[in-house]
């Protein structure tokens, strides 16, 4: 019988109540073959996306700027929050270790040393055991204890426990290569908006050149009869328009710059000669035809599923608290004059019980389905974070085709009008055509230039967009100092030393 009993017992100790956590099926996730938009990229044509294989882990040695790449491997390696984050993931495997312990059987030991000074013909007893340990006067009593205690997982909570500890390190992980990837497109992409900026700064700067240059002649025209006063007045407010663009950009510029500043972990102003020199908006190439698939390396979309893989281990967490539970202790204690005698003279207790609910009000139960309705939120919050993965992606593909069209056509824009303009600065020194006309197409040239630089801009931006949607940029970023340090930072030493 006692064999039978041992084995019941061993049966019991290998299962584990509660659901298995089964992956969900792309198909109940509602992920297409393909993105309906990835075969919408024009492949030829003077502003095309070209084709080519796209490295996704280190998307911005695409675009070929070396300030740009060297800007955000840095920022990989020296962003806060990417050292958050890092921190975060060290806390969630101390976890896993935690959870483990409780698995394994605990001990402690206990001693303590007592002395008894002028008890003449009083005996010392062990209140352990009622052993005499001295028949009076001067004594020096020694006691030691061990106790040790373990807890059967009978029906799997504490497996549970782990595999949930488990599946919440795999979403800090994820957490961790999220920040990642996002500051690494935020640094492409505050990038690109100081590009833009400058080359609409130099624009702005050419065209009020110019301007200012056709004051001064209309001035000269003015004073000879040439012209009316209406003529000059007309030309100084395209000037001051233009010039009042100016601040507007400089102030992008700088924010953009200083935002870049932060995400590398620096103060404002630090690489603010790095990226002075004037340079044209950089483009890359754009991945076409994509699988629907390819979300799945997005690490929102990991540490969405890992969350609900947690969630569902709970669930057998609760449940395990419907059922008995064993648990053995054991103690062994002694006491003596001698601390040589100590062992010889202790005695020990060996105790198995079993603690089983009867009537709790309903709490435990209660608990499990406030487990399973969390389950059930973490279910719909993965499959929100799919649906949206998808929605980055195909609005990301559609902003891309957008302003490639865009672009294409404001190209032909300009070349028409810097002709334009060329033609009625000729027409007006000749007197066939008025002021106004001229100031119109020069109005107009400023306009198409800026906005072609601009659709760069947005083009350039799409891209980032793109490859940051497609779950790229975390592959190649190093582990965090702070995912992997034991014991407080060198910083924080510094900061609490007194």
């Amino acid at each position: 019988m006692r064999r039978y009993s041992f084995l019941l017992l061993a049966g019991l100790g290998g299962c584990a109540v509660g659901p298995n956590y089964r992956a969900v099926s792309p198909a109940a996730l509602q992920v297409p073959s393909a993105f309906k938009s990835s075969t919408a990229l024009p492949t030829s044509g003077p502003t095309a996306t070209p084709v080519a294989p796209v490295d996704l882990a280190r998307w911005w040695t695409g675009f070929g700027d070396p300030v740009m790449t060297s800007l955000i491997e840095r920022s990989l390696a020296q962003n806060l929050d990417i050292d958050a984050a890092g921190a975060r993931l060290r806390q969630a495997r101390a976890s896993i270790r935690v959870a483990r312990a409780d698995q394994l059987p605990t001990g402690s030991l206990s001693g303590s040393v007592g002395r008894s000074i002028g008890n003449q013909g009083q005996s010392v007893v062990d209140p352990t055991t009622g052993t005499q340990l001295s028949t009076g006067g001067d004594t020096t009593v020694y006691r030691a204890g061990f106790d040790a205690a373990y807890e059967v997982d009978l029906f799997g909570g504490l497996r549970r426990s782990v595999e949930a500890a488990r599946a919440d390190y795999g979403s800090s992980l994820a957490d961790l290569r999220s920040s990642q990837q996002t500051v690494a497109s935020e640094v492409g992409l505050n990038y690109i908006t100081a590009r833009l900026a400058q080359n609409r700064l130099r624009i702005a700067r050419n065209n009020l050149a110019s301007q200012n240059e056709t004051v001064q002649i209309v001035g000269w025209r003015v004073q000879a009869g040439l012209v009316s006063s209406l003529d000059l007045e007309q030309a100084r407010q395209l000037r001051a328009q233009t010039a009042a663009t100016i601040p507007t950009l400089e102030n992008n510029y700088a924010n953009a710059v200083n935002r870049i500043a932060v995400l590398l972990g620096t103060a404002p102003g630090s690489v603010d000669a790095e990226i002075a020199p004037d340079r044209v908006i950089p483009l890359a190439p754009a991945a076409t035809d994509i699988p629907a698939a390819v979300i799945a390396r997005r690490p929102d979309v990991a540490a969405a599923e890992r969350s609900l893989a947690a969630e569902t281990a709970r669930i057998g967490v609760q449940e395990a608290e419907l059922y008995p539970a064993l648990r053995l202790t054991g103690s062994f204690s002694g006491s003596s004059t001698t601390i040589s005698d100590l062992v010889s003279g202790a005695i020990g207790n060996l105790l198995a019980s079993v603690s089983a609910p009867i009537f709790q009000g309903g709490r435990i139960r209660a608990a499990i389905e406030g487990q399973r309705a969390s389950t059930d939120a973490a279910l719909a919050n993965y499959r929100q974070v799919v649906l949206t993965a998808l929605e980055d992606v195909e609005n990301a593909l559609t902003a891309l085709t957008t302003s490639e069209r865009r672009e294409r056509e404001i190209v032909v824009a300009e070349e028409a009008s810097r002709n334009a303009v060329l033609y009625a600065r000729s027409q007006y020194r000749a007197g066939l055509i008025d002021f106004q006309t001229l100031l119109d197409s020069e109005r107009s040239l400023l306009s198409s230039q800026d906005s072609r630089a601009t659709a760069r801009g947005d083009r350039a931006t799409a891209t980032v967009q793109l490859y940051k949607a497609l779950g790229g940029g975390w592959q190649s970023a190093p582990l965090p100092a702070t995912a992997t340090r034991t014991g407080p930072s060198p910083v924080f030493d510094a900061v609490t030393r007194p």
